[in-house]
């Protein structure tokens, strides 16, 4: 069982930068690829980026690209992402999660509860 609890949102201009953390409980946390996806107001949640639980593999939806960066730190149980060149369209709450190594929500067994992010233009 793991347990995944998310910070590090906030409120940022077009522009900005926020460092979002992912600390997770349980022996068995980096023995999972972990992921980040987002999900905005009546829109379905998306993939944002995913690390492969050796850290050494990343892939990052296109969105992302270039602005987005993905990490994890296995000692502490914990996992990053580094979100730059913020725009208003980042704007929603982004989830971590646990589980194999794909783009596809389904492929997470565990999800934490969400935080927030707005960008104001």
């Amino acid at each position: 069982q793991v347990q995944l609890v998310e910070s590090g949102g906030g409120s940022v201009q077009t522009g900005g930068s926020l460092r979002l953390s992912c600390a997770g409980s349980g022996r068995t946390f980096s023995s999972y690829a972990m992921a980040w996806f987002r999900q905005a107001p009546g829109k379905e949640r998306e993939f944002v980026a995913r690390i492969s639980w050796t850290g050494d593999l990343t892939y990052y939806a296109y969105s992302a690209k270039g602005r987005f960066a993905i990490s994890r730190n296995n000692a502490e149980n914990t996992v990053y992402l580094q979100m730059n060149s913020l725009k208003p369209e980042d704007t929603a709450v982004y989830y971590c999660a646990a589980g194999r190594y794909t783009e596809y929500a389904s492929g997470y067994d565990y999800w934490g509860h969400g935080t927030q992010v707005t960008v104001s233009s």
